[in-house]
């Protein structure tokens, strides 16, 4: 099991506790992938791969609004997470173990649309990876489908390689609770630390640790590009109301 796998089989618990409301964010990003992708041309009941799926943040909102989801993950624990969320919300999806690296292992057909979100491709910690994450990931899409995916403003977030994350921090029914990333960088690579604390009159700390690779913006275009895609759009927070830069490229 490598790090990655690690870090999410160890969160899948408690990922929902990094949002306020993670029910209601289930719905407002459902909302805005939605937006996207009918500007693109799509409706609601094409065919989606979210490939990256964690505890289904984005897969069970957009499940509720018609679109016919397929799920993946890396991740065990999470996608066991993912398929109880399902359940208690009432939509269809089918969930499969797989890496995004190699899609072609679990799925034979192309989708009309796949998606990658918060920040799930600068997990591939060499360019070799994330071309391999890419190519593979392409291939899981129809003729003239759509790849969509957010990561951080890392072109900005390298100018000066800050050593942590601003900190959420959400009233709970008993105090607050407060979440934050500390980074250990080396070169363009860092060592990430998830901290969640509880302050609910004993304090309560959660750690987890990952890697990620910092995955500038025209870095992703040309690999998008080379791979079979024929355009790639960036579209920004002011733009979307998603936390992330977003690329929808067209194959």
């Amino acid at each position: 099991m490598n790090i990655t796998q690690t870090f999410y089989d160890s969160m899948a618990a408690q990922y929902d506790r990094l949002f306020l409301d993670w029910q209601a964010a289930t719905r407002e990003q459902a909302e805005i992938l939605d937006r996207i992708f009918s500007g693109f041309g799509f409706c609601r009941d094409a065919t989606l791969l979210d490939c990256a799926c964690g505890i289904g943040t984005q897969a069970i909102g957009l499940a509720a609004l018609g679109y016919r989801v397929t799920a993946s993950d890396i991740s065990a624990g999470e996608l066991a997470e993912a398929a109880g969320r399902a359940e208690k919300n009432g939509v269809g999806i089918r969930f499969e173990q797989a890496d995004f690296c190699t899609l072609s292992d679990t799925f034979s057909e192309e989708f009309a649309i796949v998606i990658a979100m918060d920040n799930a491709l600068p997990h591939m910690l060499t360019k070799k990876d994330l071309e391999s994450a890419v190519r593979s990931i392409t291939g899981r899409i129809r003729p003239d489908g759509i790849f969509v995916a957010s990561i951080r403003d890392y072109d900005s977030l390298l100018v000066n390689r800050p050593p942590y994350s601003p900190p959420y921090i959400h009233k709970t029914a008993r105090g607050r609770r407060v979440s934050f990333q500390t980074w250990d960088w080396t070169g363009d690579n860092y060592h990430l630390t998830q901290y969640i604390i509880d302050d609910e009159g004993e304090p309560q700390v959660s750690k987890f640790e990952c890697e990620y690779r910092a995955t500038r913006r025209e870095e992703l275009t040309n690999l998008l590009l080379s791979s079979g895609c024929r355009e790639a759009v960036w579209k920004f927070p002011e733009e979307t109301g998603f936390y992330q830069p977003i690329v929808v490229a067209r194959k």
